[in-house]
């Protein structure tokens, strides 16, 4: 085998070793003694073919181990909060607000495991990405015997996730950009309570007292 040719096989098997190991290596650093996070994202869908379907904007906030609080601000108006009991989901616009019950189903999100880093080798199987728009890559796929998504790229550059990709089974494929992201910020009592308001139509039954799945002891 020509020299040239060896070197080529060479560098293909350490690459992506090498920026596979980096890539956890700023996973750890961003999720290292982090308990809870704010900020902000722009999602845009896309089809199988990569056309924009639709660009969304809002906020987030995390809190270990399985709170959550989405905000859509644009271009319609939903939030979507994980109590650690329920699961509510207000369309403002039409005035409704859905709830069940919070369950292991959650564990599928790869948001878990900014919060959990002990969930992502037991719930996803993980491999390496090629750099690509300055960002390191992993690649998250599901190991729940019926996912929810086909894969999940995280591309992380200096030491915070800048973006997560998801595609789903048909190849639509929904791209979230991350900014503004302020660790254990000091959560108020209520950030991740959920009260309906009024005039709202209430879709469900709240689960009280329902046996939570346990991310974190």
């Amino acid at each position: 085998m020509r020299l040239a040719a060896r070197l080529t096989l060479l560098l293909a098997a350490i690459l992506p070793a090498a920026a596979f190991a980096d890539a956890r290596a700023q996973l750890g650093a961003f999720s290292r003694g982090l308990d809870g996070l704010t900020g902000r994202f722009e999602q845009t869908v896309s089809d199988p073919a990569g056309k924009p379907l639709e660009t969304s904007t809002g906020t987030l906030a995390l809190k270990a181990p399985r709170q959550f609080r989405w905000v859509y601000e644009a271009p319609y108006a939903q939030v979507i909060v994980a109590d650690g009991l329920n699961v509510w989901i207000h369309d403002v616009d039409l005035e409704q607000v859905t709830v069940r019950g919070q369950s292991g189903a959650e564990a599928q999100s790869p948001l878990t495991v900014l919060t959990d880093l002990s969930l992502l080798d037991g719930e996803f199987k993980i491999s390496p990405r090629p750099d690509a728009e300055g960002l390191q890559w992993l690649r998250l796929e599901s190991k729940a015997a019926e996912p929810a998504f086909q894969s999940c790229d995280l591309g992380f550059a200096g030491n915070a996730l800048d973006r997560m990709v998801l595609t789903d089974h048909l190849g639509q494929r929904n791209e979230i950009r991350f900014s503004g992201w302020q660790r254990n910020p000091g959560f108020a009592p209520d950030a991740f309570s959920f009260a309906v308001p009024d005039g709202a139509d209430l879709v469900g039954e709240p689960v009280v007292g329902a046996q939570a799945f346990p991310i974190r002891d």
